[in-house]
């Protein structure tokens, strides 16, 4: 039986351990504060010590994903701690701010969205056989919907 014609399992997580999460986003990390150094008028400490806040509020949030036995994806605990020690009542709240804020998120997300473009598993490549040709036009019509509805709401408002 080939690969193809294995049945896929939507419940079947594969989750990274927490030393390879730890040293994946540290590269991560480095990665953005060149294009943050590049992007902004922050200097290399100010970025650095934003990045520094944002990986450890990621590695609490993985730990949680890890630790508590309530089953949610890791951007929610993430979200939720980045939540948690921002809120104005939270002791160092202000302190973190002033640390995220020399780092441009716009630099962040661009390297993460063409990653997230072009990263296609095995089980994407089996569906996609196994739905046919139409899926290519369905695909093509929602590509250019998509662009056409943006340029119009651009336009529009910007």
């Amino acid at each position: 039986m080939s690969t193809a014609e294995l049945p896929v399992d939507y419940e079947a997580e594969a989750k990274p351990d927490l030393a390879e999460n730890a040293v994946l986003l540290l590269v991560v990390s480095l990665v953005a504060l060149v294009g943050n150094t590049v992007a902004t008028d922050a200097t290399v400490l100010q970025g650095l010590a934003g990045l520094a806040v944002l990986y450890v509020i990621a590695m609490a949030g993985l730990v949680l994903t890890y630790v508590v036995p309530l089953k949610l994806p890791s951007v929610a605990w993430i979200s939720l701690v980045g939540i948690l020690v921002t809120l104005p009542w939270t002791p160092g709240s202000a302190w973190v701010l002033d640390k995220v804020s020399h780092v441009n998120f716009l630099t962040l997300a661009t390297p993460c969205l063409a990653y997230a473009g072009i990263a296609i598993t095995n089980r994407e490549i089996s569906i996609a056989k196994s739905s046919g040709w139409k899926i290519f036009i369905v695909a093509v019509f929602v590509m250019t919907g998509t662009y056409v509805g943006s340029a119009i709401i651009a336009d529009l408002f910007l």
